[in-house]
């Protein structure tokens, strides 16, 4: 997914860095806000950047001879909302680049967009959408996790399909090339992800029940201290 250091035409850098800038600057108030509000917080919140910058640093060989990695921003989306996880996402792909050659400064807001940005909102979309039909937490933190994975290397073959179409079948032939390099080969990682995140959530079930209720990820009944947690 780390889009390379120089590998976009600058205005596309440039394009991805405008389109990030105002997520990550919402994502910094409502960071902001959070811990101030809740400084009992700031443990739970590290732990979620660590989570991300852990998976997102494992570079995996995948069958196309690419290299692939989890994301690790489901399970912050899911605690804290995707425009807080925007910043730690931020902060990752930023300590990545400049201390483990992961991506780089000129593709920072695409990598931004697609790992921060897109793939936390659209875990947490389909997180809340089950939680809303009453579906296992852990079912849904599972499909939270899968999908906030598989959309960024979706987004990613989107941006390097449009910097790079192809000569002759233009920009959907080459979203098809690297979809299927990217994309496609995601798949398990995707799900490796979604198991991962769910054994995390378990322990945080345990470890951290009061901060989960007051965070909205366990319910409780009107009226009662009865939570609704895995099923």
């Amino acid at each position: 997914m780390h889009i390379a250091e120089g590998f976009l035409p600058p205005a596309h850098a440039i394009a991805w860095g405008v389109a990030s800038a105002p997520f990550v600057v919402h994502g910094v108030r409502s960071l902001t806000r959070e811990v101030r509000e809740h400084p009992e917080s700031t443990l739970l919140l590290g732990a979620s950047g660590a989570f991300t910058f852990v998976l997102s640093a494992l570079k995996l060989p995948s069958v196309t001879g690419s290299c692939s990695h989890p994301t690790g921003t489901g399970l912050g989306a899911i605690l804290f909302r995707p425009p807080i996880m925007a910043v730690l996402g931020t902060i990752t792909l930023l300590f990545q680049a400049l201390l483990l050659a992961h991506g780089g400064l000129t593709t920072l807001g695409a990598n931004v967009f697609s790992m921060a940005v897109v793939g936390p909102w659209a875990g947490y979309a389909v997180y809340r959408l089950l939680r809303r039909y009453d579906v296992p937490l852990m079912v849904a933190v599972f499909f939270g996790a899968f999908v906030a994975d598989l959309s960024t290397y979706c987004v990613t073959s989107v941006q390097l399909a449009l910097a790079f179409p192809d000569p002759s079948s233009g920009f959907l032939g080459a979203l098809g090339k690297f979809g299927s390099i990217f994309a496609v080969t995601q798949i398990p990682l995707a799900v490796s992800e979604g198991l991962l995140t769910v054994i995390v959530m378990r322990l945080l079930v345990q470890s951290s029940r009061g901060e989960l209720t007051r965070l909205g990820v366990l319910l409780t009944k009107t009226g009662t201290k009865e939570q609704a947690v895995a099923r």
